[in-house]
């Protein structure tokens, strides 16, 4: 629940926030603070790993931190209190790479992520079907059929067809792959004679018919033909993802691959005063097919990285190369372990194209962020970032490996040497470590998302810590649990050696994410003059017992000294 009520009392939690100071400690000052936070274990993550007690908010920024009684001599007639009562204070969470209009969505798209079964599956989107008039589109959220169903596998176009058979269907998955029903193919003017398109696939079965599967660039081809959603729908839908976010800590996140609408949409929401969540955008156009037309959007209307505010920034232009571990497309140096074909998976264009990519958005001042997993690919991505280099220095411009989940120590040195980042998501080895085991073997499952041996060659202000939600849980706390114990739900720990310590966890969260935006000094630790971004957990993150730490939620956010969100 968000409340903004300015005398509130949250005593389930176990927190007071009071009106106003006590009268011994009202001086009227127009110089007091809006806020004092007391009777906290503030850990302000500054360079010294500083822990304080209290902290004084004045329009919006942190004013000071220190004791309780000192912070209450600061308070005026107007300061409001909030008494945590020994809770642990933690900056504001920073989600380096999130899609999180997701969050939004429940009222809008199919819920694919309890299905466990194909016929649980067709179920969910039979259910969603009935509320649906004949002819409406049918779209799914995020899910990861391979890791997730017992069979192992996509629901072809046939079985969606007998749950929905008067209503053009369009399964989402976390990407790379989405799957159509034959009403959804029609309208995307997709048959069986349609050639698959440069760097994707229809898929068919032996006989030559569409099993309704899209792979990589295929996915554009239906994907384009599903109606938008009109602008009321996307700014509701941002307004409850940016809530959603916020109620477990969140306060900043990098939208991972962000349409112009989408750009729109948030823009809105900020110019409202109804924001409350900063959101840096990788701005995703699709590449052209001719590369005077990708330096025409380039050049745009003279906007590059950082362009915007507090709010709302462009962080950088997202470019995809390679696929994904568990979808058997990441771009790897060896064969796969099941290859009878010398396969070593997939990139959406060739490794001259992206260089002419990367070159133009480095041309007009855009900071690019590749996504890329495999070896190969990573091999691929820091030629064309060294290519670019030579050209116009990018080393003081963070230019981004997005997941790197296979990254190997010689590349994290070379992306260190270029003043590359890194920012990986450990929760994605959450629910699929069994299935990166299973398509590539235990040996690769353990080194994937190598994060002690990044923060060794690296160094933490080099990297980032995110979800990629909807791919996997937005939870910030299920994601440092597993950077903690490398574990499974099982309990299974794939590669032990490259667990890290706990405040290591929290900082790729807060201090060195905020520096993917450049925002260091603004954000990412407790220290006077930066944005009063804070979040009050429900336990002492740094000393319960390690099995806890996934449990933690978030009992109060502050987003610029307001409240967005309590327990």
């Amino acid at each position: 629940m968000i409340c903004r009520s300015a005398a509130l009392a949250m005593l389930g939690a176990g927190i007071l926030f009071a009106g106003a100071a006590p009268a011994a400690a009202q001086q009227g000052d127009v110089n007091s603070p809006d806020l004092v936070l007391v009777n906290g274990k503030v850990l302000t993550l500054d360079e010294r790993s500083s822990v304080t007690e209290a902290i004084a908010v004045r329009d919006g920024k942190i004013l000071a931190t220190g004791s309780s009684a000192y912070i209450r001599s600061l308070a005026g007639a107007r300061t409001q209190v909030l008494d945590v009562s020994g809770k642990t204070v933690i900056p504001g969470l920073i989600d380096t790479h999130a899609h999180f209009k997701a969050a939004g969505l429940a009222d809008y798209v199919v819920n694919m992520s309890r299905a466990k079964t194909v016929a649980e599956a067709l179920e969910a989107i039979k259910t969603f079907v009935a509320k649906k008039k004949p002819g409406d589109w049918i779209v799914g959220g995020a899910w990861h059929p391979p890791s997730q169903l017992a069979e192992k596998r996509y629901l072809t176009r046939q079985e969606i067809d007998r749950v929905a058979p008067d209503n053009p269907v369009y399964l989402r998955t976390v990407g790379h792959f989405s799957m159509a029903n034959t009403m959804a193919l029609q309208k995307a003017g997709v048959d069986k004679t349609t050639p698959n398109p440069s760097g994707g696939s229809f898929e068919r079965d032996a006989a030559g018919e569409l099993t309704g599967v899209l792979v990589e660039t295929a996915i554009d081809r239906v994907e384009n033909a599903v109606p938008p959603w009109t602008e009321d729908d996307e700014i509701r839908q941002f307004t409850l993802a940016e809530g959603a976010l916020n109620s477990f800590g969140i306060t900043s996140a990098v939208e991972g691959a962000t349409e112009a609408r989408d750009v729109r949409t948030l823009q809105k929401i900020a110019a409202s005063g109804q924001a409350t969540l900063r959101t840096g955008l990788m701005f995703r156009p699709e590449p052209p097919a001719e590369l005077t037309a990708w330096e025409a959007i380039m050049s745009g209307n003279g906007a590059s990285s950082g362009f915007g505010d507090d709010w709302v920034k462009f962080a950088g232009i997202k470019i995809f190369y390679d696929g994904g571990m568990t979808l058997k497309t990441a771009l790897m140096r060896d064969v796969y372990p099941d290859s009878h074909d010398d396969y070593h998976g997939i990139a959406q264009q060739t490794p001259e194209r992206l260089m002419q990519l990367v070159s133009i958005c480095n041309r007009y001042g855009w900071r690019v962020g590749v996504h890329v997993v495999g070896d190969l690919g990573i091999d691929q991505v820091l030629d064309a970032f060294e290519a670019a280099d030579k050209e116009r220095s990018i080393r003081d411009r963070r230019f981004v490996l997005i997941h790197a989940s296979l990254i190997r120590p010689e590349q994290m040195e070379r992306a260190h040497k270029l003043g590359v980042r890194v920012d990986f998501q450990n929760v994605f080895m959450w629910d699929k470590a069994a299935t990166v085991e299973r398509f590539l073997g235990r040996p690769t499952a353990d080194r994937a998302v190598p994060t002690k041996t990044l923060i060794e060659k690296m160094g933490l202000d080099s990297l980032g810590a995110g979800t990629d939600f909807p791919v996997n849980p937005i939870n910030p706390f299920l994601n440092m649990y597993i950077m903690v114990t490398r574990k499974d739900p099982n309990g299974s720990v794939y590669g032990p050696a490259e667990a890290i310590t706990r405040e290591q966890a929290l900082r790729l969260y807060t201090s060195a994410a905020s520096r993917y935006t450049f925002d260091e000094a603004r954000k990412g630790t407790i220290q006077p003059g930066k944005l009063a971004d804070l979040a009050v957990l429900s336990a002492d993150y740094m000393t319960i017992p390690e099995e806890q730490i996934k449990d933690i939620k978030a009992d109060v956010t502050l987003v610029g000294g307001k409240l967005v969100f309590q327990r």
